[in-house]
């Protein structure tokens, strides 16, 4: 294992003169042979995996060294090949946060006797978090400030915060690393006084019980939820009681606490099948009893309202309907009484309960929709929008007894807003719009949906945004986002980053392709498993079509994706090289086989319902053909940003590093291909409202210079 001398790695990442390009690292190749089903692969970057435990140590060993040593020669070429648009980078931070309000507040919502909100104060990367009790002349307390929690971090998340039932304490989660690993810590909000209560290593959420009991979930080593405890405050968290072990490791759980304060319920689902625990949170020591057995398929959400639960399942309906049972009767599926019916057009997708108004969240022909049902007369009726292209959701609704719902709109042309709507009435107040400074005029800018075909016939809808002073006449660059995976929908909202790509001219299009669940659950049916490649066909059409209908230009269309998404990015960059100008790739799972054989590592046991066990011949065969890794060839690629974090749990750093080193080895092109890793960052990227600005910069300033190319 021979390593490049450090100082060889340091001379090729200095930055280039006027006379010369920045030479890009070149790591050692170490054949790693991978054997199975009678096929060879041979992985020369196998090296550069590290484990959590060697990543933490202090000081690194020499191994873990290397590999640090080469992520920041990375960094450095990537600073190396992007100094020309060093300035731009600049301008586009000081622009995008020049147009935040940074001092602000969220608009205040009701809980239990008190008013709770949050602000963000001038130069402040987060929040503080405030209560006041509901009566006159109540002082205004901060309870939870970020910006103390965070400081002596580079990286911090409040992950959630519960208060306890009779308002005098919170629970609360912390992660400084960004591996979503979280410690739940405990404060007495009538003194101020930090409890020693500190339980590590949580999925960082938490249910109280009625007294000083609170129950939370354990990951284990492939941060995986597995376990559920009872924690009683002022005992020893060692001596914390075991409550629930999900040992299907396809499994992952979670524990809440009912909307009713009935329950505490433990939730613990896999890709494709969910089950539900019950407890009274009157009786913290009891058993917990299941609401009904799982069953392989089988999906549901269950919410208890007095005398009952309403469950919003796909039992003999793909698309989901609600029905109801009686407190006892939930074992038995011939009691279960349907409320809303299965329809093949509309996907029922969240459900929430008042005393007198049931409220249904859908989705229609990719839309989302808000429809609400009065119990007492069964009245209907359904919450109306404009915009060609927008998402709307429920927002904080704590208060059972009330007739007003609070919800969020946000379109690609109007900012994010909160409105209170009189389910009476059917009246809508604007509480809150997300307020944009500078010169923003939403009427400069226009949204429209267009339909892509497939290669098999099957429209796909694309949403589209753009300064309405920019002709659709074949000569603007075009920015096409996807997803595609996890019936994870993708919605068009606002976004005052974007701004800054579209004041430049930009297109930016959002492909609503097979694999999310925008057109229903078959959407989702058809772009997984046996149909993955459609997800991929599909955004290659999206892209066709958006040049052939005159949307981009030919020679500047770019496409981009995070995650999943980074893995759709990798896949067309395979099968269409020569129709992108360039790309971007956030966290970009890639290396698929070899991930999804490794059961060591986070999210592998319970994914194998989306991507397939490659154990299984035929499934090992079927993720070879598209994983980018294993499909990287001699072609001409585009030019190519990806990024990641070390610290990454979700789509682990080597996935990128390696593809990268990789296609450098293919490349045939002249054109550049990055790499940056935040050294101190997870899955999500930096942490602060600022930094992660200086991220988004880092995107759309190699996208900008791309075009300008």
């Amino acid at each position: 294992m021979r390593a490049l001398p450090f100082i060889l790695i340091l001379a090729a990442c200095r930055p280039a003169t006027t006379m010369e390009r920045p030479v890009p690292p070149r790591p050692d190749k170490e054949p790693h042979l991978l054997s199975l089903h009678g096929h060879d692969r041979t992985d020369p970057y196998f090296w550069m995996r590290l484990s959590e435990e060697q990543r933490d140590a202090d000081p690194p060993d020499a191994h873990t060294q290397r590999v640090i040593d080469h992520l920041n020669a990375e960094n450095a070429y990537a600073e190396a090949v992007l100094a020309p648009v060093k300035d731009l980078r600049d301008s586009l931070y000081a622009e995008m946060r020049g147009r935040i309000k940074e001092t602000d507040m969220s608009v205040p919502y009701r809980e239990n006797g008190y008013w709770y909100h949050h602000r963000f104060e001038e130069g402040k990367e987060y929040a503080v978090h405030v209560r006041r009790e509901d009566r006159e002349g109540a002082p205004e307390v901060d309870f939870l400030d970020e910006n103390k929690l965070s400081e002596g971090h580079a990286y911090f998340d409040l992950a959630d915060f519960e208060v306890s039932p009779g308002n005098g304490l919170v629970c609360y989660s912390v992660d400084t690393v960004g591996r979503r690993v979280y410690e739940l810590r405990f404060l007495d909000l009538r003194t101020g006084e930090e409890l020693s209560d500190r339980i590590p290593r949580t999925a960082g959420g938490c249910a109280w019980a009625d007294d000083r009991t609170v129950f939370y979930t354990i990951k284990d080593h492939t941060l995986r939820s597995y376990k559920v405890f009872r924690h009683v405050l002022g005992t020893d968290a060692a001596d914390d009681v075991e409550v629930y072990h999900e040992r299907d490791e396809a499994y992952s759980c979670d524990v809440y606490r009912s909307r009713s304060d009935r329950y505490v319920i433990i939730d613990t689902e896999s890709t494709l099948t969910s089950e539900y625990w019950l407890l009274p949170t009157d009786e913290p020591l009891g058993e917990f009893r299941v609401f009904l057995p799982r069953e392989d398929g089988h999906e549901h959400s269950i919410y208890h309202h007095p005398g009952g639960f309403y469950i919003l399942t796909n039992w003999q309906a793909r698309n989901f309907r609600l029905m109801a049972c009686g407190e006892e009767d939930s074992n038995d599926r011939s009691k279960w009484l349907e409320v809303v019916p299965h329809r093949e057009d509309v996907r029922l997708e969240d459900v929430d309960l008042f005393r007198d108004h049931l409220v249904l969240s859908e989705r229609r022909e990719g839309l989302t929709h808000i429809r609400i049902r009065r119990l007492s007369d069964g009245k209907e009726h359904e919450i109306g929008f404009k915009d060609p292209a927008y998402v709307t959701w429920t927002g904080t609704n704590p208060e059972w007894d009330t007739h007003e719902l609070r919800y969020g709109y946000t379109s690609f042309t109007t900012p994010q807003s909160v409105y209170l709507h009189d389910m009476n009435a059917g009246t809508d107040t604007l509480l809150k719009q997300q307020e944009v400074l500078g010169d923003f005029d939403a009427g400069n800018y226009t949204s429209e949906r267009t339909w892509a075909t497939a290669p098999d016939g099957t429209r796909v809808p694309i949403s589209v945004v753009h300064r309405r002073d920019v002709a659709l006449d074949g000569k603007a660059p075009l920015l096409l986002y996807g997803y595609g995976s996890y019936g994870i929908s993708m919605e068009p909202t606002f976004s005052i980053a974007r701004l800054s790509l579209l004041d430049r001219g930009f297109v930016f299009a959002l492909a609503h392709i097979r694999g999310g669940e925008d057109l229903g659950r078959a959407w989702y049916e058809e772009g997984r498993m046996e149909h993955k490649m459609n997800t991929f066909t599909d955004f290659i059409a999206c892209g066709e079509h958006l040049i052939r209908e005159r949307y981009a230009d030919p020679d500047r269309l770019m496409c981009m994706g995070g995650s999943a998404g980074g893995l759709l990015v990798g896949a067309v960059l395979n099968l269409r090289p020569d129709l992108w100008r360039a790309a971007v790739a956030e966290v970009p799972f890639v290396d698929v086989v070899t991930t999804m054989l490794d059961d060591s590592i986070p999210l592998t046991t319970g994914e194998f319902d989306e991507w397939g066990d490659p154990k299984e011949k035929e499934a090992y065969f079927r993720m070879m053909s598209y994983s980018p890794y294993d499909n990287v060839h001699d072609v001409s690629y585009p030019a190519l940003l990806v990024t990641t974090g070390f610290h990454d749990s979700q789509v682990q750093y080597w996935e990128p590093a390696k593809w990268v080193a990789r296609l450098r080895d293919h490349q045939q092109g002249d054109a550049p291909i990055v790499l940056h890793t935040n050294m101190e960052a997870g899955h999500g990227g930096a942490s602060g409202r600022f930094e992660r600005l200086k991220e988004i910069a880092l995107d759309f300033a190699f996208l900008i210079g791309e075009a300008r190319n």
